[in-house]
């Protein structure tokens, strides 16, 4: 994939191009990379344009200027688009890249062809009272981060992925996670529960691992029937389900997107 920096930002993202057809765009989860879709890039490379983003804070978009916040990534992501004559793409956010990608179809709605949100929480309905518990065990983490990233790393690692593979990949992406990083991600709170809930003009996926934790398992059954779109709970896998199981991911994705075009 081709890397660029977006004009006026602190973005570098990456294109391949090399498809004459529809667009994917992938958003990573936190404390890693695009690098994470690897996988997923070499599967559907000249099936599909593909675009990755690094979020502010994490690989290369680490040159931040004041006022940079992660509340401007669909503003970003949207340059993006319009640099590169995008109309409109499919979106895949794992963890709090599925933040990203629901606030972008919040609001530039016309531009999303689908959405797969995997281990991730429904932001026009978030239930902070549910998410005390994980909320003091991001907070543990994050201390963790603060003595050592490594010491963080290695913890981190277990609860983000499954198989001895996958987390071994993800403690060589998070090792490189800078610490004043974490100053970026205050300004999440800004996309949650900012729009009401109105029937989606796109498909929707959301899923996770089957050893994900109990309580993103009931957030990704209970988002599905609210909203009776598609559901996939992935074997062998846990919260990042594409680096745990990506055969069954990619799968997963190609029906999707493929039943999309008969919508």
């Amino acid at each position: 994939m081709k890397s660029f920096r977006l004009e006026n930002s602190p973005i570098t993202y990456f294109v391949d191009d090399t498809a004459n057809g529809e667009w994917a765009v992938f958003v990573h989860a936190a404390f890693v990379s695009h690098e994470m879709f690897e996988t997923q890039f070499s599967c559907f490379s000249g099936k599909y344009n593909l675009l990755a983003v690094d979020i502010l804070g994490h690989g290369d978009s680490v040159h931040a200027q004041k006022g940079d916040g992660v509340d401007k990534t669909a503003e970003w992501i949207n340059m993006i688009f319009e640099k590169h004559g995008i109309p409109a793409a499919h979106f895949v956010g794992v963890s709090l890249g599925s933040v990203f990608i629901q606030d972008f179809a919040n609001k530039y709605g016309d531009k999303v062809l689908s959405l797969a949100c995997f281990g991730g929480y429904d932001i026009n309905n978030f239930d902070f009272e549910k998410q005390k518990a994980n909320s003091k065990a991001q907070a543990a983490m994050a201390i963790k981060a603060m003595i050592s990233v490594k010491w963080f790393a290695k913890s981190n690692k277990k609860i983000s992925a499954y198989t001895p593979q996958a987390q071994e990949k993800f403690y060589n992406m998070n090792v490189k996670f800078r610490k004043k990083s974490f100053s970026y991600l205050a300004k999440l709170k800004n996309l949650v529960n900012k729009y009401p809930s109105e029937k989606r003009q796109y498909p929707l996926l959301v899923g996770c691992g089957e050893h994900d934790i109990p309580a993103e398992i009931e957030i990704v059954n209970e988002w599905s029937a609210r909203e009776n779109c598609d559901k996939v709970i992935l074997s062998g896998a846990g919260h990042c389900a594409n680096m745990d199981n990506p055969s069954g991911f990619n799968a997963c994705l190609e029906t999707f997107w493929t039943k999309t075009k008969k919508v």
